[in-house]
């Protein structure tokens, strides 16, 4: 999954882009809130996380702004201002969550996932492809009870090729999911991957899930 983190101050944006991608999640930030503005309406997003106090346009302001432009995607304000009042001016602003600094990493993490469960309108904590299972909370990968060992780039596409079982997945697609906003497309750093889950899905099985679709993308199905 890609997000969007619209924070202004280095070391925080930092620790945070650090701890995400090490989660899999292909991460891109914006230091300022025009600059999260553009990111956030020429790029697809799947969560966006932004501060409240950003200089050229507050967070407040750019969450309003997102939504009248009909940018549905869910955004998590994280600030250090705890008021009852602030709380409510972020969320009618748009939000759909918010986080008090100092804040533990692992909960943003929870309330990323749980922002993904809603958007996917599924509250199950597994993805079901025949017998390909993921668990998102543990990160954990099997098939038919064999337990797959996945870096945290192959999890990530395996992830998005879950979430999107049945459907044709162009690489276009995969490149702004799955990798970030510096992603050289003239590489073919999306095949190589692709084969390695092959490798680590299919080799063995009857059956291959992953599979090609000639001149468009791939698709996992059962």
């Amino acid at each position: 999954m890609r997000i969007l983190v619209v924070e202004d101050e280095d070391k925080i944006a930092g620790l945070i882009r650090r701890g995400l991608r090490e989660e899999g999640y292909a991460v891109d930030i914006a230091k300022d809130g025009i600059e999260g503005e553009f990111l956030a309406s020429t790029n697809d997003y799947d969560v966006i996380i932004m501060d409240v106090m950003l200089p050229k346009k507050d967070g407040i302001s750019l969450c309003a702004s997102l939504r009248v432009k009909r940018i549905a995607t869910p955004v998590i304000m994280v600030t250090a201002k705890d008021a009852v009042s602030d709380k409510v001016k972020g969320l009618d602003s748009g939000a759909d969550d918010y986080l008090t600094k100092p804040f533990a990493f692992e909960e943003l993490l929870a309330r990323i996932r749980s922002l993904l469960r809603k958007r996917d309108n599924n509250s199950a904590v597994r993805l079901r492809v025949g017998a390909l299972e993921m668990d998102i909370i543990s990160h954990k990968v099997s098939r038919e009870g064999k337990d797959i060992v996945l870096t945290s780039k192959e999890y990530a596409l395996l992830e998005y090729l879950m979430r999107n079982a049945g459907s044709v997945i162009t690489r276009t697609m995969i490149a702004e999911h799955v990798w970030d906003i510096n992603f050289d497309t003239d590489t073919n750093v999306i095949d190589v991957y692709i084969n390695y889950l092959r490798r680590k899905i299919d080799n063995g099985f009857k059956k291959n899930l992953i599979q090609t679709v000639r001149g468009r993308g791939y698709i996992i199905k059962e």
